[in-house]
């Protein structure tokens, strides 16, 4: 009878680590890979906030004066940043369905 307090014991603690070993651990690992994912999404959006005013003043510079000429230049730039977008987008579907294929 004093054996079973002891198997309670030792069961008790096995669940605990493998409860630590399955869920606690993985969760770790996946919220640093979140944190890395949030903060290059940022830094990507802020890279095409910070491009596409670059590209803006590039064209507002390069096209002459006038009212109609600036609003060429805010129309062309749109127009690049939104084909960049869906250039980026098809590659991503792209590398996903070769990836889908592969599994």
């Amino acid at each position: 009878m004093s054996e079973l307090p002891e198997l309670i014991t030792e069961f008790v603690d096995l669940s605990k680590a493998y409860l630590k070993q399955e869920t606690i651990e993985p969760a770790k690992r996946l919220g640093r890979f979140a944190g890395f994912s949030i903060g290059a999404a940022v830094a990507f959006a802020l890279a095409a906030l910070f491009g596409g005013i670059a590209l803006l003043r590039l064209l507002l510079d390069v096209l002459p004066e006038g009212p109609y000429w600036t609003v060429l230049g805010y129309v062309l730039a749109a127009v690049a940043l939104a084909l960049l977008a869906g250039i980026l987008v098809a590659m991503t579907k792209s590398s996903l369905a070769k990836k889908e294929k592969v599994v």
